[in-house]
């Protein structure tokens, strides 16, 4: 492989969305003494991140990054979950925590090892605030920032995965898409990219049932990013 960039899934990839929320959530709630279930708030927002982008890539809606996504499935989700009666000010700072996630811990030490040698970019649905502050407070390699709100396209857009190897000059032989899913890598191998798996197998918390192993042909198959850099050469 000719491999000259890595391009990186962010969430669940390189960073543990869901047990970051529930902990920290969590505890501001705890300080608070409020009764939400937080597990179950999570999991629904979660659940809510593919429809709403959904609406975006049909037209439903007009182009609107994940922030603001995130924003109003929140709002149509809390007080099912019990959470209600908070400020504005509380709602944002509790929709920013998916700013504020933490990577899982091979994920930094793994990605500083790939740096020596390729060019690294996240190739996430979230957007640029989002990922600039999240690399900024857990110390991400990125060379640059590279995502759906770059192109006003939701992955799987080909859009998306065609637009950042024609930004950093390469032909799509020459990128490899490094995921923790498998539908991810399959839209972008149907476009040409190299393809890199990472399980993680804990991502969606202890009764998951999705991308527990390589589901295609992908090109390099891991257990975690020190595993994959080593694979990579690096």
């Amino acid at each position: 492989m000719d491999v000259r960039a890595i391009l990186f899934d962010v969430f669940g990839t390189v960073v543990d969305w869901r047990g970051s929320l529930i902990e920290e959530l969590g505890a501001w709630g705890a300080a608070r003494s409020l009764a939400v279930d937080w597990p179950g708030l999570v999991d629904a927002w979660r659940g809510a991140y593919a429809p709403s982008m959904g609406r975006v890539r049909r037209g439903e809606l007009p182009w609107t990054n994940l922030d603001a996504l995130h924003r109003a499935s929140l709002a149509e989700l809390a007080p099912r979950f019990g959470l209600t009666g908070q400020t504005p000010e509380d709602m944002e700072w509790i929709n920013r925590g998916w700013h504020r996630l933490r990577p899982w811990p091979d994920s930094v030490p793994g990605l500083l090892r790939l740096r020596r040698q390729f060019i690294l970019s996240p190739l996430s649905n979230g957007n640029v605030a989002l990922l600039v502050d999240m690399a900024r407070a857990q110390g991400l390699p990125w060379d640059l920032v590279l995502c759906a709100e770059v192109f006003r396209h939701y992955k799987p857009d080909p859009e998306t995965y065609l637009g950042a190897c024609d930004l950093l000059a390469l032909d799509p032989a020459q990128v490899m898409l490094c995921a923790a899913h498998n539908d991810d890598l399959l839209a972008a191998q149907r476009l040409g990219l190299r393809t890199g798996f990472i399980a993680r197998r804990s991502e969606y918390g202890p009764h998951q049932a999705r991308d527990l192993a390589p589901g295609g042909e992908w090109d390099v198959v891991a257990s975690d990013m020190g595993d994959f850099a080593g694979k990579m050469g690096a």
